[in-house]
């Protein structure tokens, strides 16, 4: 009996990272349809950035997922956001970079105040506030090196009026922040409202360094490999 009874325990504790490896796959599969333009990779290394975060306790608010991808165009859509829970695409937006980042593409990437470059990596949302950008929404870098200086940067979520199909047509991108992940002011409060207090979000890029030294991506040779593609 005692025999058994360890067999069992046994292959239940084999039979949990196979079913959770299932499930994941299943969520992919289910959100990325929803989605045109993001990749399954990349929506799968935000998945499990988010779900190693939510396991040590950072990220209270596990039903929504926000995926910024900066390796697309500022001209396309690339901010995503899902309801995780209902396996729903609740936002697929235009999101601006910062002026160091690059012009249409971004390409640079900083940590460091006043540089007014973009930062990666996963990033946890906070608390709200009116100020020079109308209503914003504090963002919280979870990413020693990487993001951590995004309070002290004001790194934000907010509403801007170069966020628009016009900038596009008339500069051929979106205009400029000074690294904030700046949306278009007609969704910007409603954005805001769904994933404050505690949600994660992931920017993205394809970059090596980072890829190689997070502490919330796992797998991480095969993501450098199909994530970048």
């Amino acid at each position: 009996m005692k025999r058994l009874l360890l067999t069992i325990a046994v292959a239940a504790t084999f039979a949990v990272p196979m079913h959770a490896a299932d499930s994941s796959d299943a969520v992919v599969a289910s959100l990325i349809t929803q989605a045109p333009g993001l990749r399954p990779n990349v929506l799968k290394l935000a998945l499990d950035a988010a779900t190693r975060a939510e396991d040590r306790g950072l990220v209270p608010r596990r039903n929504l997922l926000t995926v910024i991808d900066y390796s697309l165009p500022s001209s396309q859509p690339r901010l995503f956001i899902f309801d995780l829970a209902a396996h729903k695409l609740l936002f697929r937006e235009l999101v601006a970079h910062g002026r160091a980042s690059g012009g249409d593409v971004a390409s640079f990437f900083s940590n460091k105040p006043g540089s007014l470059a973009t930062s990666l990596g996963l990033f946890v949302t906070a608390d709200t506030y009116n100020g020079g950008n109308g209503y914003s929404l504090r963002l919280r870098g979870l990413e020693a090196g990487v993001n951590d200086m995004a309070w002290d940067r004001m790194i934000v979520l907010h509403g801007a009026s170069y966020v628009s199909q016009q900038a596009v047509k008339a500069l051929g991108r979106l205009g400029r922040s000074w690294g904030c992940p700046a949306v278009r002011p007609e969704v910007s409060q409603k954005i805001i409202d769904t994933i404050r207090g505690g949600s994660p979000v992931f920017a993205y890029y394809p970059d090596k360094s980072w890829l190689s030294t997070s502490a919330f991506l796992t797998q991480v040779a095969s993501a450098i490999t199909h994530a970048s593609r």
